[in-house]
């Protein structure tokens, strides 16, 4: 009798990613000539800055750049994510011990937590939060802990609830701010809470810093807070505020021995990006005061503007105060879920946005649209949108 292959157990612990699912529904709908218009993904359509571009090309003709490449990141990228975390948040990085380039953010999710959770472990994710936290910590065997964030603390943690619970398996907290999917914004009050939270119950706390540069002219970092080294680890990328999502380029930055620990666990898994594009990272880092003013602030806040006349028009009520390169905000009560709603909009208007449930229990009724397509398709969305709800 012949045997069956069958998958490792842990695929039974994570479905399919949401997006990969429904795009795959969206290309059908734009294959049948629907002409689908998508505000789902955060995924940024401008291009990086031109000498970015140029860097890369230069370093690409170079005969000698295409070995391999230290894990560990080249002197000049490193250089450059210290100078960065000095000129915009005032944080003190040593680039040969403190910092961690990383294949994105994501990859970083994997490598923390197989650097500090064993099987059987418990892993703090918040309730929305990004649903990478959650699918790599159950990969892994790691137990997830869902804290609730909640509007009306500003998607803000609530300590007195984090405190009650049995915190003594819990070996990371991940944490998220500016927050997405919310767009509530990072406050030094919640940072100083979350430093103490760590120290005191022997709980690494990693934020993840995405966001800190869209619409949001004072970007904060956890490492601000006096001590957050010792205790706590945070992520940035370049995916968002340098218009590089498929260039893979981020950071891990924490004490020197939290990233040798990350560092042992990389160096197993993957080789060092390829040179020129660290080489053009790095470049990127030293863009001017006026570029991220102009691609994070002047280009979003057109975009957003006409992301609220969406929710206006879907009597979604939202939080002007947001910030971030998504839109979230409640749907009616007449709608059984966010679902039903997205739905509506994507078959009857031929818009897709984001039902928030992907995002945790806590997203149920609430909806989230991307700004990251051109004014004119997000025009044309509120156009197609007004067409159908707006009678």
């Amino acid at each position: 009798m012949e045997k069956t292959i069958q998958p490792a157990e842990r695929l039974q612990q994570v479905s399919e990613y949401y997006f990969s699912r429904k795009l795959k529904e969206v290309a059908s709908l734009n294959a049948q000539g629907l002409d689908i218009i998508s505000l789902a993904i955060g995924s940024p359509d401008m291009p990086p800055s031109r000498q970015t571009v140029e860097k890369l090309c230069e370093v690409a003709h170079d005969p000698s750049a295409h070995g391999y490449q230290p894990t560990m990141g080249t002197p000049e990228l490193r250089q450059a994510m210290a100078e960065f975390y000095e000129r915009w948040y005032g944080v003190s990085l040593n680039p040969q011990t403190e910092i961690q380039p990383l294949i994105g953010s994501k990859e970083g999710i994997l490598h923390t937590t197989l650097a500090f959770v064993n099987p059987g472990d418990q892993v703090l994710v918040p309730n929305p939060g990004y649903p990478t936290y959650t699918s790599l910590s159950k990969i892994l065997g790691a137990e997830v802990v869902n804290y609730d964030l909640m509007e009306d603390n500003g998607w803000q943690p609530d300590f007195d609830a984090l405190e009650q619970m049995d915190l003594r398996r819990v070996k990371l907290m991940w944490t998220n701010y500016p927050n997405m999917p919310t767009g509530g914004a990072a406050r030094m009050q919640t940072y100083e809470r979350l430093v103490r939270f760590a120290r005191e119950h022997a709980i690494v706390v990693v934020n993840d810093n995405p966001y800190s540069f869209i619409l949001n002219d004072h970007p904060l970092s956890l490492l601000q807070v006096e001590g957050a080294k010792d205790c706590c680890i945070e992520f940035n990328s370049m995916s968002k505020s340098h218009n590089m999502p498929g260039w893979r380029v981020g950071l891990c930055a924490s004490n020197a021995q939290f990233i040798q620990w990350i560092l042992k666990i990389k160096s197993n898994i993957d080789s060092g990006t390829f040179r020129g594009i660290q080489l053009a990272a790095a470049e990127a880092y030293r863009n001017s005061e006026e570029w991220h003013h102009e691609a994070n602030i002047t280009t979003y806040r057109r975009r957003r503007d006409k992301a609220e006349e969406i929710m206006r028009t879907l009597k979604c009520d939202f939080d002007p105060s947001q910030v971030g390169m998504f839109l979230w905000g409640k749907i009616p009560a007449s709608y059984a879920n966010a679902e039903e709603l997205t739905e509506r909009v994507l078959h009857e208007a031929r818009v897709f946005i984001t039902p928030g449930f992907i995002f945790g229990s806590n997203g149920e009724r609430y909806i989230r649209i991307s700004l990251c397509a051109k004014d004119e398709k997000i025009a044309e969305a509120l156009e197609r949108i007004k067409a159908v709800f707006g009678r």
